[in-house]
Parts: C-alpha cells; sequence; structure tokens
C-alpha cells in the first residue's frame, strides 16, 4: 500500500500532513533505523506474507472473485498468528476506513482497489495484489508487498508491461547499499521503464515499513533531484523501506475512483505493481518478503 504524495491534492483533510510540527518530523524520522532484532522479526514476517502472496497468486483464475482471495488472505494470516495492515487503515484522520485486507487492483486500477466478493475476475485481466501485515499479531512489526498477476491469456504488450514493472522493481533493489540515497533508487527505476514507452505514477510513492505499516522516509519511483518534494534520505545499515514503482501503459496521471478508495489510472490505461519489503544491510539490502 502506498503513500499518496498529498501536496499534489487540493483536499481540506490533508492538511493533518501540514501541521506535523518539527519535533513531530524529527520523532517520524529517528525511527528510520531499525535495530537487529527488529529486522529479524519483520524477515520473519515478510516470509509469512511472501507464502501468503504465492498462494493468492496460484489462485487467480476466470470466474473467481476477489472475495475468495480475500478470505484466503484472512485465513492464512490468522493460521499464522498474523493481523492485517490495511483492514481498518486510514490514510489520514477523516478518511474512511479501508474496508479489506488485500488490495485487489484490476486492469486500470492502480492501487488500493478493494476485495469485495461482487468482484468477477474474467480471462484477459490483470490482477494487483497487495498486501500488508503485522506480524505477531499483538505488538507486532509491519511488511508490505505486491504483484501484478494475469487472469487466464493476456496480450503480448500487457505481457511486457508485467515483465518491466517487475525488473524495475529489481532495478530499484539493486540501488540499496549503505552511502546510496532515495534518488538512486528513483533514477534506476525510471530509468529502466522509459525506453519502453511506459510512464511512472508520480503521486504514489512507496515508504518505510517496520515500526508501523507507513513510516518516513516517502520513497519516489523516478529521479527527483532539483526539486523539493521529498527528503533524499541516505540509506545507511538498519532502514526498512517499501519500494514499489507502479506502470501505467498510458498516462501517469491518476484519480480517485467512485469508491474514493481506489485509484485509477486517468485514460483508462491498464496499469501494473510489484513491490518488496527491502532492509538496508552492512554491505548491501536483503529482501524481507521473499518465502
Amino acid at each position: 500500500m502506498n503513500f499518496l504524495f498529498y501536496k499534489l491534492y487540493n483536499l481540506t483533510d490533508i492538511t493533518f500532513f501540514d501541521q506535523l510540527t518539527k519535533k513531530d518530523y524529527t520523532n517520524r524520522m529517528t525511527r528510520l533505523i531499525k535495530t537487529k532484532q527488529e529486522v529479524e522479526l519483520i524477515r520473519d514476517g515478510g516470509r509469512i506474507l511472501a507464502r501468503i502472496m504465492d498462494k493468492l497468486e496460484s489462485m487467480v483464475k476466470p470466474g473467481m472473485t476477489t472475495g475468495e482471495l480475500e478470505d484466503m488472505t484472512c485465513q492464512m494470516m490468522a493460521e499464522a498468528g498474523a493481523r492485517p495492515a490495511f483492514k481498518g487503515y486510514k490514510a489520514y484522520p477523516k478518511a474512511q476506513p479501508f474496508p479489506t485486507a488485500l488490495c485487489a487492483s484490476i486492469n486500470h486500477e492502480i492501487v488500493h482497489g478493494p476485495a469485495y466478493p461482487s468482484r468477477v475476475l474474467k480471462s484477459g485481466d490483470i490482477i494487483g495484489l497487495d498486501i500488508g501485515m503485522q506480524y505477531p499479531a499483538e505488538k507486532g512489526l509491519y511488511t508490505d508487498m505486491a504483484r501484478t498477476v494475469a487472469c487466464g491469456r493476456i496480450d503480448k504488450k500487457v505481457k511486457t508491461l508485467l515483465t518491466v514493472t517487475k525488473a524495475a522493481l529489481a532495478a530499484g533493489i539493486a540501488q540499496v547499499k549503505p552511502g546510496n540515497d532515495l534518488n538512486d533508487i528513483g533514477t534506476a527505476i525510471e530509468n529502466y521503464v522509459k525506453p519502453y514507452g511506459f510512464s511512472l505514477v508520480r503521486d504514489l510513492v512507496g515508504h518505510g515499513v517496520g515500526l508501523d505499516v507507513h513510516e518516513e522516509p516517502q520513497v519516489p519511483n523516478y529521479a527527483f533531484l532539483g526539486s523539493d518534494e521529498f527528503d533524499n534520505v541516505v540509506l545507511a545499515e538498519g532502514m526498512v523501506i517499501a519500494i514499489e514503482p507502479m506502470v501505467n501503459l498510458g498516462t501517469w496521471r491518476i484519480k480517485t475512483g467512485k469508491d474514493n478508495q481506489t485509484f485509477e489510472t486517468q485514460d483508462g490505461s491498464l496499469s501494473a505493481h510489484f513491490e518488496h519489503t527491502v532492509a538496508v544491510t552492512e554491505k548491501g539490502h536483503e529482501i524481507l518478503t521473499l518465502s
């Protein structure tokens, strides 16, 4: 699940973010470094989350509902002693709570599509599966991951979209090491995607994760040096971040769906999304959401 880059939106409730004091911001930034014990617990949760994702991916087929995927998500989390991080989540104080444990975003939906029983998959669809989890369920730590999956047969261009988005995530992760910065990650992702003629969503970004489902820093999927949009944080051992490129066939611009939850492409083009939770290690990085 993504940070909304709130500066771009004229939403009255978003002023909550602008009212953070310097002390609030400093406190949030000091949470960037996790202890070795915290990273170990995040890794344990990440392995569980990856197994849940593997199961959901294997279930995707024409005729099934996103409600069935939701049920499996909740069942497997409960069996593992974990808790859904997204269900009931509010992006800001007056926002409506997110209704499901799983984000199931179909075709032109970029992210945050609720996994309702009424939503039926058909052959040729693509579905973004995005899951956040707290492990253990009480006073545990958080992981976050996403994959976009084909339902039945999809055409060559859509296959390329999925392949490029997944590879762009790998390109961003490859830049994670002490001394590099967030702009290195965004630049690598952007440079990988550009030659294919696809567009990177700019209004939704990755984020820190671990003690909360969403933490500082914001992690853009494009080069941003020379702007004041983001803090270009230098990576250090113990940081844990969720990197999550969202790539569209058409324009990068987005809109909010009629449900006021789902983000969609402005032009109705297809969108893909891949995400991992990644720790900065002494000499490089470790992907924590692998089974």
